[in-house]
């Protein structure tokens, strides 16, 4: 069942499972989707951004071609401000920071992204350390930028990878975590046809 944060005539507003892919794959195992599902109940619907298949968490899509376009604009032109949670690997010594490190897709081992100074695209995050566990500490994440597994990567970049993440972690560590521990908990835009402000919430599962 997908939590309907928000739904009018322009758009709908859903809080994704993890596990879930945000739109469909190649073959007929991967045509399950969240786009699929929706449209039982919203026909038409087309999807404005995405979220990886391990990471749960609001994710806005449009129920008209012109709403659509809006809304793409509105992610190409950064307006949107997306917040995440993530439980990560090991103690953070600093209270918040930025990671600024340029990513580019690693061809030897697609589908994972690394950081590459010549040819990667600028990314740009910022984090704050809200909780300390024993070895481990909870994060809130502001991506600047919004470039494929960039959380991922940064925070791998910087010696704390996600819990759970089975691409960025060593595999002996891949059952010790039910999933991977990123969910995107806020996020606020303009609505497409009145332009008002919309600030939206899920509720982090971890």
């Amino acid at each position: 069942m997908i939590e309907i944060i928000f739904a009018d005539d322009e758009m709908v507003v859903v809080s994704k499972p993890h596990e879930l892919l945000s739109v469909p794959g190649i073959g007929e195992a991967k045509k399950d989707c969240l786009v699929s599902r929706l449209q039982l109940e919203f026909p038409g619907i087309r999807i404005v951004h995405r979220l990886d298949f391990s990471t749960s968490g609001l994710i806005v899509l449009a129920r008209n071609a012109e709403s659509h376009r809006h809304l793409s604009i509105q992610f190409q032109n950064r307006v949107p401000k997306k917040r995440y949670q993530a439980l990560v690997h090991h103690v953070v010594k600093d209270n918040e920071g930025d990671i600024s490190l340029p990513l580019t897709q690693d061809w030897d081992n697609r589908p994972l992204m690394k950081v590459d100074h010549d040819i990667g695209k600028p990314s740009e995050t910022h984090w704050k350390c809200i909780e300390r566990a024993e070895s481990s500490s909870r994060l809130l994440l502001y991506p600047h930028t919004g470039r494929s597994h960039q959380l991922r990567v940064h925070l791998l970049s910087i010696g704390h990878p996600i819990l759970g993440d089975v691409f960025y972690t060593p595999e002996s560590q891949h059952t010790a975590f039910p999933r991977m521990m990123l969910h995107a908990d806020q996020l606020t835009l303009r609505h497409p046809v009145t332009q008002d402000w919309l600030e939206f919430s899920s509720e982090c599962p971890f």
